[in-house]
């Protein structure tokens, strides 16, 4: 059987990443279809070995820095590649992947971990966050992302079987494409965490810097906590915004490897999640650690998170909610063994398992 997975695109080792590192695990032989592949040296050691296919947008000017600039020409980019001899196509998509092209007698599998998030439901967050919600480039914007919602749409109809990463995805894809899903949660790497019940006093929030994963607003919510120490690690384009709204209790680390982060998250009091995420897969990391987490209650995270067991949430992404939720936080007492117990339904072995199961019943 020949197997081709299709990703969006290739440039940070994130969760979709780690996502298709387990694909690739599962189906060693698969071919690599992608938009753009930059991702970095050091993160490319799960690709060696694998023949990858990228679009005339790799070679195209500041296609390395600036590729989310030629998002319109995206689903004309992913409609070129030619899949046509492989029998089995997994798209592995939040946004262009799922629309690769398959005919009648292939199998096309779409690992969803979102419809396209700022042409649907968040789009007026992403228009504003961007500075898009108004002018002729926000009309310009807005037209755009009506001709993707045309686009998304319709290359859903391509798709044979829907996977998604949580329930909260699940009921997105209803929503907009109108499709029955299966839920497989993402592959955790919990095996390389240890639980720690030695806790030090300092919070920590980890994350790449954007918009919405609301690095900010935790930063400005210990300003007005001077007594209690956080720790950011993480880099990405709002670092000088985020490191201008830091106080004196706030330690911003940067990009760190590997064993920094773990450490961080082993000894630290609590973890914070701002975002609203589709899964999360940093909150389950840290819980491997026996660190309870402080969360924004809504996505994947109230499916990762046991309220008043694994952690605490707060509903409303705001400098007030958040603090009254570490004030809760402080006066609980955590089972951290217990903590550690709950991140193991999330492992890796679990997912290899399951898409395994569901892959091999699809194909019969």
């Amino acid at each position: 059987m020949k197997i081709a997975i299709v990703h969006d695109w290739l440039v940070t080792y994130a969760g979709a990443e780690k996502v298709l590192e387990q694909l690739l695990k599962l189906y060693p032989e698969a071919d690599i279809f992608t938009i753009v592949d930059f991702l970095p040296k050091r993160d490319r050691a799960f690709l060696t070995g694998h023949k990858i296919m990228t679009s005339f947008i790799q070679s195209l000017p500041f296609a390395k820095t600036k590729y989310r600039n030629y998002l319109p020409l995206m689903p004309l980019a992913i409609e070129q590649f030619d899949v046509s001899i492989y029998d089995l196509v997994i798209s592995s998509s939040h946004a262009i992947a799922k629309g690769i092209i398959t005919g009648p007698n292939q199998k096309h599998i779409c690992m969803c971990y979102s419809p396209i998030r700022y042409a649907w439901d968040l789009q007026h967050q992403y228009l504003k966050e961007s500075g898009l919600d108004k002018g002729l480039k926000g009309w310009f914007a807005k037209y755009f992302l009506y001709k993707m919602r045309i686009w998304d749409s319709r290359t859903s109809n391509g798709v044979d079987q829907f996977i998604a990463i949580s329930e909260f995805i699940q009921r997105r894809i209803l929503k907009v494409y109108r499709r029955e899903s299966t839920v497989i949660y993402p592959p955790v790497d919990v095996d390389s965490f240890e639980l720690c019940t030695q806790k030090e006093d300092f919070y920590l929030t980890a994350s790449r810097m954007v918009p919405y994963k609301k690095i900010d607003l935790i930063v400005e919510a210990f300003g007005q906590m001077p007594d209690k120490k956080l720790i950011v690690i993480g880099d990405g384009p709002d670092m000088a915004k985020i490191k201008a709204k830091a106080g004196a209790n706030v330690v911003l680390l940067g990009y760190q490897p590997f064993d920094i982060l773990k450490e961080h998250m082993q000894k630290a009091k609590a973890f914070i999640f701002a975002a609203e995420e589709d899964f999360g897969i940093t909150p389950v990391e840290a819980q491997a650690c026996g660190t309870p987490i402080i969360a924004y209650g809504k996505g994947g995270a109230r499916e990762t998170v046991v309220e008043n067991e694994t952690g605490l949430f707060f509903e409303e992404q705001t400098i007030h909610c958040l603090c009254a939720a570490l004030h809760r936080f402080e006066a609980k007492e955590w089972n951290h063994a217990t903590i550690r117990q709950h991140s193991l339904h999330f492992s890796t072995q679990r997912f290899l398992d399951e898409v395994t199961s569901y892959i091999n019943n699809s194909m019969k």
